[in-house]
């Protein structure tokens, strides 16, 4: 019988400058798939090379997390941008990671939109549009990180850009699939213990489970765990060791 692979991975390389953000090498002692902040909602060149060099160490797959140009928002705030201007956006952000990997020895795996730009696209066919076609430009193999549900995964599978699905260990969703929106409360889940119960809920049952307990059936590839709160870590650590209690190894989003 073959074991069950599953990967984790989580939003790293948030700090810049003098300001940090995470413990990025505890994390990535846990996960197996890091998603690097390319430096327009978080990150700079040096937490870039830094991060991905502590990734390599630990045997993790690096992902470009590019955004919406939005330093101080982190991201999180919705910017209307020109199809053309968000093109440019993206193949800067990713194209430095990939320099960045390159010249480090090793290559960008996969994308996965942050914040914002991640929700426009899980509804926005345009904007889904707009990434898959410049990610498919630079390397048409790099895996994209997508939500089951979302117009972003169904735009990537239509191109025949590969795919992986995620679900989030410490977020709550709504009946349609989409994340809850931070604005509510009950969006973020901060006890990793609530986490774990809640990531359980979805892999057996394949499925989201939405914060009324539908269930919405769909494949899980990957559990993806954010890395900017003070209970990341012991949230991370505390889902790896659920689920290889369940009997699922877990490995890079690259080897699945």
């Amino acid at each position: 019988m073959t074991t069950p692979r599953i990967n984790l991975n989580a939003d790293l390389g948030e700090s810049f400058g003098a300001w940090t953000m995470g413990d990025d090498t505890a994390l990535l002692q846990i996960v197996k798939s890091a998603n690097v902040a390319c430096g327009f909602h978080a990150g700079d060149p040096t937490v870039m090379q830094e991060t991905v060099r502590l990734a390599m160490a630990q045997g993790v797959s690096i992902g470009a997390h590019p955004s919406f140009p939005d330093l101080q928002g982190f991201g999180r705030r919705v910017m209307q941008m020109s199809a053309q201007d968000l093109e440019a956006t993206l193949l800067y952000q990713i194209g430095a990671l990939q320099a960045i990997a390159v010249a480090e020895g090793t290559r960008v795996t996969h994308v996965k939109p942050h914040g914002a730009l991640h929700n426009v696209a899980c509804a926005d066919a345009a904007v889904a549009a707009t990434i898959v076609k410049e990610v498919r430009k630079l390397d048409p193999s790099l895996v994209l990180l997508v939500p089951p549900y979302s117009t972003f995964a169904k735009t990537a599978e239509e191109a025949g850009q590969p795919v992986r699905y995620e679900v989030f260990a410490d977020r709550t969703y709504l009946d349609d699939g989409q994340l809850t929106p931070r604005s509510r409360a009950g969006a973020v889940i901060h006890d990793s213990q609530a986490c774990v119960e809640h990531v359980l809920r979805m892999m057996n049952a394949k499925a989201i489970v939405t914060a009324n307990g539908l269930h919405l059936p769909c494949r899980i590839d990957s559990i993806c765990v954010h890395g900017d709160g003070p209970e990341a870590v012991a949230t991370a650590q505390a889902v790896r060791l659920a689920l290889e209690a369940a009997g699922y190894l877990l490995a890079p989003l690259c080897d699945l």
